[in-house]
């Protein structure tokens, strides 16, 4: 039960310092159910992780559920500690990228999280493609079209006056490439201080990590125990599961933990912020002791850093904006923006 688990003082997680100087906990709690957990589940871990030591949560606007996490926020702030101890994140969605509706959306996601502030306000995909809910991966909105960095930038312009208006202290960018980041980062006003994007041990990213790094900018990984929850339209044959590779297995049982956490320590000791998903009370426990407790080895992280098997699980096939093209366009693996 929930309230047998053990808690852990919120101070021991380690927190990574932002190019703001604002400091991020390096593990939050994902709040996004896919189609297996329910609103109401998910609002309930919230709020049993922070009784727990969780000061991190991961939202989103397209997630449906912010209304109830909003919910669950103030019971929070009512019996167990004050906002000014959390990180709260949320994203803004695909449909929303008009300058006309970023505003508003962010101040509906505030409402409904019932904030007066974001702490991290994402851009949640660098395309204004969307899809209709439960669509199979052939889908594609009348109105997708590729990357255009001119309309980005105007979705961009209301995401910096959110700073300037004092809605969000921070904002950042989601799924981008190095070739979008570069063009972004020379027009910005107000840079980006996160990316979110998926990393885990057969998908690590290791330049991607490194162009960050040197930018100031904090790589957050999503799916870092590989996402075994994610939607059926996001699986094709050729993926592989970090939680039965052999090597973690292994490391696992020299540990005498579940490969999960070997997951986890692996990522924030190699400097990310880490967002798992669980409603399970003893997996999200878990997941927080991971990262205050027993780190690895050297020698086992090198062992894991071997084990990369480029295994991109979220290809986002139905942001594509036209038939019978591959997944790869979205992610310009050749080194440019893929055109139109």
């Amino acid at each position: 039960m929930a309230e047998l688990q053990q808690t852990i003082d919120p101070a021991l997680v380690p927190r990574r310092t932002l190019a703001s100087g604002a400091q991020i906990p390096v593990i939050g709690l994902g709040t996004f159910g896919s189609d297996h957990v329910s609103a109401t589940q998910i609002a309930a871990a919230v709020l049993d992780a922070a009784r727990i030591g969780y000061r991190h949560f991961d939202c989103a606007a397209v997630y449906g559920n912010e209304p109830l996490i909003g919910d669950a926020l103030q019971s929070i702030w009512n019996s167990l500690a004050p906002r000014e101890e959390f990180w709260i994140t949320s994203k803004l969605w695909n449909d929303k990228h008009a300058a006309k509706d970023v505003i508003p959306s962010c101040k509906q996601s505030l409402r409904d999280l019932k904030l007066e502030y974001l702490d991290l306000y994402l851009v949640h995909w660098p395309f204004p493609n969307f899809h209709a809910p439960g669509c199979d991966i052939d889908s594609r909105s009348p109105d997708a079209r590729p990357y255009i960095h001119a309309q980005f930038m105007e979705t961009w312009g209301e995401m910096e006056r959110l700073v300037e208006q004092g809605l969000v202290r921070h904002i950042g960018t989601s799924n981008m490439t190095i070739p979008k980041l570069d063009l972004l980062l020379k027009d910005a006003r107000v840079r980006p201080v996160c990316n979110e994007m998926e990393l885990h041990p057969h998908f690590q990213q290791h330049d991607f990590l490194d162009y960050l790094f040197k930018k100031q900018i904090q790589p957050i990984g999503f799916c870092p125990l590989g996402s075994p929850w994610r939607p059926e339209r996001d699986r094709t044959p050729e993926d592989t599961s970090p939680l039965e590779d052999p090597v973690i297995c292994a490391i696992a049982d020299e540990h005498h933990v579940h490969p999960a956490e070997i997951c986890l320590k692996w990522a924030v000791q190699r400097g990310e912020v880490v967002i798992p998903f669980s409603v399970n009370p003893r997996n999200y426990a878990a997941n927080l002791r991971a990262v205050v407790e027993n780190p690895l080895t050297p020698e086992e992280m090198g062992r894991i850093a071997a084990a990369d098997r480029r295994c991109r699980l979220i290809k986002g096939q139905v942001f594509l904006w036209k038939q019978n093209q591959s997944w790869e366009d979205l992610w310009d693996e050749t080194g440019a923006i893929t055109p139109a």
